[in-house]
């Protein structure tokens, strides 16, 4: 996306002026705490301001320039605030970054606005479809985690936060393809960075304040291990999927299917505090899961792919090898689904589940080895979704009758 420029004078829109508000009253509250002496308070309050601050200057250096010295400065001065243990030092940095803060939080307000666009376009931004999944996953990681049903407080504010994660990370997505959206046919050109419906900067908004917002609900509310989880599913999926592998390597959705696994430790983590092995087997599935699934897709797409320079494994290395890998994946997939139940994670109506589920995966990509066309790789991409689902609601069942 193109870097605006100090003479263009351009407005931010509504999401990137809620979050510099809410990052100058955050950083109001540290100073306040802070001069009053509130001990751990203090650093909680503190470290819920640095998301915001660090949104704004993330958007300050990619569309708003004219942001980008006070927003730097903020985000700085407040992070040396946090260093400096000196009590007059300290607060002193606090109060300048506060100042930084507020003088970001007027600017926001200045310039030239621009249609900001339908809400029910914003809602296609966060791919609700493929939210879904990842809560559910999340949710049942919740309920193996806590080996059971956890505290119902904490249900609303862990799927809360993964979903505000989940959302902002795919808002930063549909900016950083929306290039690619326009050359890959009719299912990406519609959407709404991609048709220009919404403006690119504001995309970007939207998506830094709901990963911001993600932060501070899980880590205040939460904890700080589950913010930090989210945190890194999102990085991960924006940076080092979207930005670096997609575009470079056959390998992309093979490395960037981490970022698709990262829900149900999220879960985990919310429930427990910490991550243990079994935590892991529940990140290693999706894993695993994530390449037979979107290579099904990718071969229903093949064509939109080459048009758009992606080097999907369809259009590097043909259907065949695509569907040959499909049925290693699966097969190594569903191998490693019954090793848990094996080792007793889980009990017999797991195990019967994952075998019956499995078998059903293997046979359809199997099936489609044999004959590789469109149906076959549809019912195996569309199988692959229930296959998922209805796993993890085995797992979650498991443990709550078990």
């Amino acid at each position: 996306m193109r870097r605006d420029s100090p003479q263009v004078g351009r407005r931010p829109g509504p999401w990137l002026r809620l979050t510099a508000l809410g990052g100058a009253a955050a950083t109001l509250l540290a100073v306040v705490s802070g001069s009053a002496e509130l001990g751990a308070g203090h650093r909680v309050l503190a470290a819920l301001a640095l998301p915001p601050l660090a949104a704004v200057a993330a958007a300050a250096w990619v569309a708003y320039r004219r942001l980008l010295v006070p927003a730097v400065a903020a985000l700085v001065l407040f992070g040396l605030a946090a260093a400096v243990t000196a009590p007059g030092l300290h607060l002193t940095l606090a109060a300048l970054a506060f100042s930084a803060s507020v003088v970001v939080a007027a600017l926001t307000f200045r310039g030239e606005g621009m249609p900001a666009g339908a809400l029910r376009d914003y809602v296609t931004l966060t791919k609700p479809r493929i939210m879904t999944l990842l809560l559910l996953t999340g949710f049942c990681g919740m309920v193996v985690g806590a080996r059971g049903l956890p505290q119902l407080w904490l249900i609303p504010a862990t799927m809360g936060g993964l979903a505000l994660a989940c959302g902002g990370a795919s808002a930063l997505n549909h900016v950083l393809d929306a290039d690619i959206d326009r050359l890959m046919g009719k299912r990406t050109r519609s959407r709404p960075v991609a048709a220009g419906r919404i403006p690119a900067p504001y995309a970007l908004e939207f998506g830094l304040a709901l990963s911001a917002l993600s932060f501070v609900l899980l880590a205040g509310v939460v904890n700080p291990l589950t913010a930090h989880l989210a945190l890194v599913g999102n990085l991960f999926y924006v940076l080092v999927y979207t930005r670096l592998l997609k575009r470079s390597t056959p390998q992309n959705i093979v490395i960037g299917g981490a970022a698709g696994a990262v829900p149900p430790l999220v879960g985990w983590a919310a429930a427990t505090g910490n991550l243990t092995l079994p935590a892991l087997v529940l990140f290693a599935v999706v894993f695993l899961w994530t390449p037979p699934h979107f290579w099904a897709l990718a071969l229903l797409i093949k064509r939109d792919y080459a048009a758009a320079g992606v080097p999907m494994l369809p259009v590097v290395r043909g259907e065949d090898e695509t569907a040959r890998q499909i049925v290693l994946y699966t097969a190594a997939l569903v191998a490693f689904t019954l090793a848990p139940a094996l080792w007793g994670m889980f009990g017999v109506l797991y195990l019967v589940a994952a075998a019956a589920l499995g078998a059903g995966f293997l046979w359809l990509a199997w099936q489609l080895r044999r004959e590789r066309t469109p149906a076959r790789a549809k019912v195996l991409f569309h199988y692959s979704l229930a296959y998922l689902a209805l796993l993890f609601v085995a797992m979650a069942i498991d443990v709550v009758i078990g």
